[in-house]
């Protein structure tokens, strides 16, 4: 297996990290393509792959090509990477906003898939879907979801369409569960703790809860409610989330997120 990482940021390198940790592929056939001199440098150092600054043929010995630039730098890209590409190479763009026909265009290459991870793949901890061009067969869609789970957790999606809601729903995600932590976390420096002993007690409360829901045989409803004691204080917190509209607040904003997700596309 030989691979090809275009743009070496932080979710290039989660990937290139990801799959070197579990021995998918060879430093020596990891082709890692940095045009920021600095940041090759430093992949240079660390001995991260095959570093270089520019596409060229070597592009053409590769299995797997992955796109991580910024969707404004993919234009200058694509131009250069076509020269190269050859039957039977696969590509995967985890780059947002770009639809995979868009892709197979502007490369006069069909064998495309789209993904869209989020930030805790940085950690191998991330959750990514995926789609694939109906040129590409089951092999193909199983050898990347294989990569891919080196992150984190796969998901096959039969409608490109749906990237755009995993989009305002994981991709975004991250940040409205850091969004909820920090406001926990004002909220207990309001009634007297220090940040560090406030961040404490919500980041435990965070953590516990997570896996006592993965653990539990309870729905979601039966888990508040099991919090919840009638006439007490969570119900009174519940109240108040129910007054504010928190909740629908939240959905509000992740359908917007989507929303932009499709505009951005077009």
């Amino acid at each position: 297996m030989k691979i090809a990482i275009i743009g070496c940021g932080n979710m290039g390198m989660a990937f290139a990290n990801s799959f070197i940790q579990y021995n998918l592929v060879k430093k020596e056939d990891l082709l890692l393509i940095e045009k920021n001199k600095e940041r090759g440098d430093i992949l240079q150092e660390q001995k991260a792959g095959v570093v270089v600054d520019t596409i060229s043929e070597k592009i053409s010995s590769v299995n797997l090509v992955i796109l991580s630039v910024k969707p404004q730098d993919y234009p200058s890209v694509s131009e250069e990477l076509k020269q190269y590409l050859r039957p039977g190479q696969l590509v995967l763009s985890i780059m947002a906003g770009i639809p995979i026909k868009k892709i197979q265009e502007s490369l006069s290459y069909p064998l495309i898939i789209r993904a869209m991870p989020n930030t805790p793949a940085l950690l191998g901890m991330g959750m990514t879907a995926f789609a694939s061009a109906p040129e590409v067969g089951l092999s193909d869609i199983r050898l990347a979801e294989n990569l891919i789970n080196s992150t984190g957790r796969a998901v096959f999606l039969e409608e490109e369409s749906l990237l755009d809601a995993v989009t305002g729903l994981s991709g975004s995600g991250p940040a409205y569960f850091f969004y909820l932590i920090k406001n926990m976390i004002d909220a207990g420096v309001a009634m007297g703790f220090d940040p560090a002993m406030s961040a404490l007690l919500v980041k435990q409360t965070m953590l516990g809860s997570y896996h006592l829901m993965q653990t539990s045989d309870k729905s979601l409803d039966e888990l508040i409610q099991a919090v919840a004691s009638k006439g007490g204080t969570t119900e009174a917190a519940l109240k108040t989330f129910g007054e504010k509209e928190v909740g629908e607040g939240l959905q509000k904003g992740i359908f917007a997120a989507r929303d932009r997700a499709v505009e951005l596309a077009k």
